[in-house]
C-alpha cells in the first residue's frame, strides 16, 4: 500500500473522509446471474487484489498493508435484488445514494457488488461498490475489464488462473515485514531527495531551484487560495446522487472552437452551473470572483501494476465569475498549464509516507482533511469504455462513477462511455440543498458551453 492509499484509509476515522465509490453500470436486460458470479469469481483470480484485505500493523502504528483474506466469502461481496414496482431509474439512484453511505467492512475485502432488476423496458443496473484506496479511476477501468467482455456470449477460451494462496503471517513475520517497509519508506524519500539532488545540473542555482521546489510544494500541499462560495458553506456525511449524459462529439467540438481541451471545457461547464446555483441562492458572483477547485491529474506510469492509486492533486482557483464561457475555457486551461507545470507536482507522494505511519485520529487532528474540506469542488474526469461491451450477457448502457466526498460540498466524475460522457455529481446534501435547481443549472452550465461548437 501507497502512503497515499495508507493516509486515505487512516483519515476515515472522520465519516465524511470516508472513500467509497460507487460505480453506476446501466444495462440493457437483467444479466444470467450464474454467469455473473463466474464471471466476478474469475476476476478475483485474475486480479488478487479482489482477494486482500487490509492489515493495520503491529501496535497500531507504521503503514497498513494488503493481506490475502484466508476467509474470502464471494457469497458475501454478491448480492440480488429487485427494486419495487415503479421505482424506475430515480428509485435506483436513491437505492446507490445509501448504498455508498454504508461503510464498506474493514475485516474484510473492501468491495461489493449489486446486481439490481426490476428497471423500466426490462432493464437492470450493477452498483460496484468499493474504496477508493483500492484503486483511482483509471486503475479501477483496469480492474473492472476482469468483469466486462466484448461479446453477449461466453468466452469459454479464456485463461483460467489458480486462486491466490498463501499462509497467514505469525507476529515475527509481521514485524520483519514492518521493519522491511521502515526501510523501504527511509529509501524512497533518500531516493527521492537524491533525484531531486540530480536535477540540480547548475550548482550555482541550487538554492533557488531547491527554494523553488519547496514553494511550489507548499502550492501543492496546500488548499486552492480562492475562498469558499458563502452558499456552499455547510458539510454532512450526507450523499446525494445526480447524473447528466452530454455528447462527446459535442463537447470537443465547443472546446475546440475556444482553443481548449476536452477536459478544460469540461470544467468551464461545471463553474457555469455553480455560477447559476450562487445566484439563484441569492449571492451573484462578480466576474473577478474564483472558487476553490482540484483536479486528480494521473501520474500513471508502464511499471505500476493494475489498480492502486497514481495520481497528483491539480489545484486551481478557478474562474467560476467569468460569464461568456470561451473566456472562461481560456483561462481554464491558463490556470490548468499552471498548476500541471507545477514542479513539486508529485510532492504528495513523498509527504503522505510520514503521515501514513500515525494513528487516523492523529492526522484528522493535524488537520489532514484540510486539504480537501476547503475545495467547494473536486472534479474528475476519467476514460471510459470504447465500443459495446456486455456484462454477463447484458449490454452496458451507461457507466456513472460516483466518486467520494472528501469533506468538499461536490465532487463531480466525467467517464467517457462510447458517444456519451456519462457525468456523475456526488453532492453532500448540506451544502447543495436545492437538488432540482443544481440539477438544472449543471443542464445549463453544459447547455451554454455544447452551443459554442454548434453552427
Amino acid at each position: 500500500m501507497t502512503g497515499f492509499e495508507a493516509l486515505m484509509w487512516r483519515v476515515e476515522v472522520d465519516p465524511r473522509m470516508r472513500s467509497t465509490v460507487v460505480i453506476v453500470e446501466t444495462l440493457d436486460r437483467e444479466p444470467d446471474w450464474d454467469r455473473f458470479v463466474a464471471a466476478t469469481e474469475w476476476a478475483s483470480r485474475v486480479v488478487p487484489r479482489f482477494r486482500e484485505r487490509i492489515v493495520t500493523p503491529f501496535l497500531g502504528t507504521g503503514t497498513p498493508h494488503w493481506a490475502l483474506d484466508h476467509d474470502f466469502d464471494l457469497h458475501y461481496h454478491l448480492r440480488h435484488l429487485r427494486l419495487p414496482d415503479g421505482a424506475g431509474t430515480d428509485g435506483l439512484f436513491t437505492f446507490a445514494e445509501q448504498v455508498a453511505m454504508t461503510p464498506l467492512d474493514p475485516s474484510r475485502p473492501l468491495w461489493e457488488a449489486t446486481l439490481v432488476g426490476g428497471l423500466p423496458d426490462g432493464g437492470a443496473a450493477l452498483l460496484f461498490k468499493l474504496s477508493h484506496v483500492l484503486s483511482d479511476g483509471m486503475g479501477l477501468a483496469q480492474l473492472l475489464a476482469g468483469l466486462h467482455s466484448r461479446t453477449r456470449e461466453p468466452t469459454t477460451d479464456k485463461p483460467q488462473p489458480p486462486a491466490p494462496t498463501g499462509e497467514a503471517p505469525n507476529l515475527s513475520q509481521e514485524l520483519a515485514r514492518q521493519v522491511r517497509s521502515d526501510l523501504g519508506l527511509v529509501g524512497g524519500a533518500a531516493r527521492g531527495l537524491l533525484g531531486m539532488a540530480a536535477s540540480l545540473v547548475r550548482p550555482d542555482r541550487a538554492v533557488r531551484d531547491a527554494l523553488g521546489y519547496v514553494v511550489s510544494a507548499r502550492r501543492v500541499l496546500s488548499p486552492p487560495p480562492a475562498p469558499p462560495l458563502p452558499v456552499l458553506a455547510h458539510r454532512s456525511p450526507s450523499w446525494r446522487f445526480r447524473t447528466l449524459d452530454v455528447p462527446f462529439a459535442d463537447l470537443r467540438a465547443a472546446g475546440k472552437a475556444a482553443g481548449g481541451s476536452i477536459n478544460d471545457t469540461y470544467l468551464a461547464s461545471l463553474l457555469g452551473a455553480f455560477r447559476r446555483y450562487s445566484a439563484r441562492q441569492g449571492d451573484p458572483l462578480p466576474p473577478e470572483r474564483l472558487m476553490p477547485v482540484t483536479l486528480p491529474v494521473s501520474v500513471r506510469r508502464e511499471e505500476h501494476e493494475a489498480g492502486g492509486n497514481h495520481f497528483a492533486p491539480a489545484r486551481l482557483s478557478a474562474p467560476v465569475g467569468i460569464v461568456d464561457p470561451a473566456a472562461r475555457i481560456v483561462d481554464v486551461r491558463r490556470r490548468m498549464k499552471a498548476a500541471l507545470a507545477e514542479p513539486a507536482l508529485e510532492s504528495v507522494e513523498v509527504v503522505t509516507p510520514w503521515l501514513a505511519r500515525l494513528p487516523g485520529s492523529v492526522i484528522t487532528g493535524l488537520g489532514a482533511g484540510a486539504a480537501t474540506g476547503a475545495n467547494d469542488l473536486q472534479a474528475s474526469n476519467i476514460p471510459g469504455l470504447q465500443g459495446d461491451i456486455y456484462l454477463a450477457g447484458a449490454r452496458i448502457v451507461r457507466s456513472y462513477p460516483f466518486a467520494p466526498l472528501p469533506g468538499c460540498a461536490a465532487m463531480i466524475a466525467m467517464l467517457t462511455h462510447g458517444p456519451t460522457c456519462c457525468v456523475a455529481a456526488n453532492l453532500d446534501a448540506a451544502s447543495i440543498t436545492d437538488l432540482p435547481g443544481f440539477e438544472q443549472d449543471l443542464a445549463d452550465g453544459f447547455d451554454e458551453v455544447l452551443a459554442l461548437g454548434r453552427p
